[in-house]
């Protein structure tokens, strides 16, 4: 047991660098080329929206429209750039570092946003939890995303990052 309770204690002092550096690291390889795919299917112009965007973001109010783009308003275009641009910057920053707990909070707010409009909008199932299958496109695979991203928010990015370099975290690197 003193050799478990040491082993433990090395660490333990190693989550503040190991974890954020790790969270960043599966980010960069696992979400973010999924989500600025998904971004690119947002756009038609650097300010116009594409029509599947209306879809993908607003379906039950682009179905009531007959799927035309002029029935809808400019706070529908608004959220639709919004929610694109957000699919770029918000992964960008948090890949670089660059304020990396607000960028994490940002995405734990644009995934939740996200699985209401699939489950609510588009009529996916959300899944279940302690069911035996872990391939919930929703419930299952969200959650693990939001634990990642609150690794984000609670650590910070780690040592290799933006805001490491720039001061804004401080550096608690253990021995």
């Amino acid at each position: 047991m003193t050799l478990y309770a040491r082993a433990a204690a090395v660490l333990d002092r190693q989550t503040d660098w190991v974890l954020p550096s790790l969270a960043r690291l599966i980010f960069a390889a696992v979400l973010l080329g999924y989500f600025w795919t998904s971004a690119l299917t947002k756009f038609d112009g650097p300010i116009a929206p594409s029509v599947g965007a209306y879809a993908q973001i607003f379906p039950k109010a682009f179905e009531a429209v007959g799927y035309d783009p002029s029935g809808l308003s400019i706070w529908h275009a608004l959220v639709v750039l919004a929610g694109g641009y957000a699919e770029f910057l918000l992964p960008a920053l948090i890949v670089l570092g660059l304020v990396t707990r607000l960028a994490a909070l940002g995405m734990m707010g644009f995934v939740v946003v996200q699985s209401l409009t699939d489950i609510m909008g588009h009529g996916a199932s959300a899944g279940a939890w302690f069911d035996r299958a872990s391939d919930a496109l929703i419930l299952d695979q969200r959650a693990l995303w939001l634990l990642l991203l609150a690794v984000l928010l609670c650590k910070g990015a780690g040592p290799l990052s933006a805001d490491r370099y720039l001061g804004v975290e401080p550096a608690r690197l253990a021995a």
